[in-house]
């Protein structure tokens, strides 16, 4: 029950996941994108999928998108994971039971699993998120937004005007790094915590 209120809430909030819109300008092959920001050494453009043959612009920009979303929340994931395994959690209650927030288990087994936190409170996540995608965390045409998966929305700055070009080209390309490096983290994490109940040593790399 609580798989199948996760996967329609999450598959509910995607619908409203928000791309930004760009001229299309034809693409015959990856090639085309070899000087994007991100392309950068030892690999250049990894595309060993495919995914950019015969991709236009839009296309691009929509794969962009969403491996901007997918690094940050994978960077807050990950940041998540550790601090939690190293004993920090909120202080005071997570229900009107009085259950702490401690109380409950860390990663993936404090949304599945026997010891997970009630179905309810999963709902609220999952609306939160949803609020968050729908009204927060989108590029809202016409308020200045430079590039794709800029969601300052002419309100939030922290000093990246002030910046030159190549300072943010470089802030830019540090962010796709950590994104790509959380996602993998992550993934290790939540792989790692399914088998060790399989018998897989802890141990072992």
């Amino acid at each position: 029950m609580k798989t199948a209120v996760l996967a329609s809430l999450i598959a509910s909030a995607a619908a409203f996941a928000p791309a930004k819109q760009a001229a299309k300008t034809t693409a015959v092959s990856a090639s085309d994108f070899e000087d994007v920001l991100g392309a950068q050494p030892p690999l250049g453009l990894w595309d060993p999928l495919g995914l950019l043959n015969g991709a236009d612009e839009e296309r691009f920009d929509r794969l962009r998108y969403v491996e901007i979303k997918h690094g940050r929340i994978s960077m807050l994931a990950f940041l998540g994971q550790i601090t939690t395994r190293a004993g920090f959690h909120l202080p005071g209650a997570i229900d009107y039971s009085g259950d702490s927030f401690d109380s409950y288990p860390n990663g993936v087994a404090a949304l599945i699993g026997p010891n997970s936190i009630p179905t309810a409170g999963l709902v609220q996540l999952i609306a939160f998120i949803g609020i968050l995608e729908i009204a927060v965390m989108r590029d809202i045409e016409g308020t200045g937004n430079e590039f794709v998966g800029d969601f300052r929305n002419g309100y939030i700055d922290f000093g990246w005007d002030d910046l030159d070009e190549e300072a943010k080209l470089s802030k830019r390309a540090i962010e796709l790094n950590n994104g790509r490096a959380a996602m993998m983290g992550i993934l290790g994490l939540m792989v790692h915590e399914e088998i060790v109940p399989l018998g897989y040593d802890p141990e072992l790399p």
